[in-house]
């Protein structure tokens, strides 16, 4: 079964997205190696008021992320730095529940 990963930090959302606008060819590289290491799907988002960000995955494991992450974190932690990111940032990792109430997503 696959795992959400969660990565989310104080930092400003708009700046994330001016940064991804101008580096666009860095963007498509990182999602390109995030895909030969697994990655079966991604999304950032900034919360309402623009002071948080957060990176939404799903990986077939947890060691697939996590070798993507060693092999891309000279490419990645700059995203980060353009957001005003300062604190470390820290993976959560999710597996889903049986809870018989699933609802899009394919359930």
């Amino acid at each position: 079964m696959s795992v959400i990963m969660t990565l989310e930090a104080a930092g400003d959302a708009k700046a994330l997205e001016q940064y991804a606008s101008a580096n666009k060819e860095k963007m498509k590289a990182i999602v390109e190696a995030a895909k030969r290491h697994g990655l079966i799907a991604h999304r950032f988002h900034g919360s309402v008021d623009g002071s948080r960000v957060l990176v939404a995955d799903e990986w077939p494991d947890r060691q697939s992320f996590e070798a993507f992450f060693q092999d891309q974190q000279a490419e990645i932690l700059p995203l980060f730095e353009a957001a005003g990111v300062t604190a470390q940032i820290e993976p959560t990792f999710w597996q889903e529940l049986s809870t018989h109430d699933a609802y899009g997503w394919g359930a």
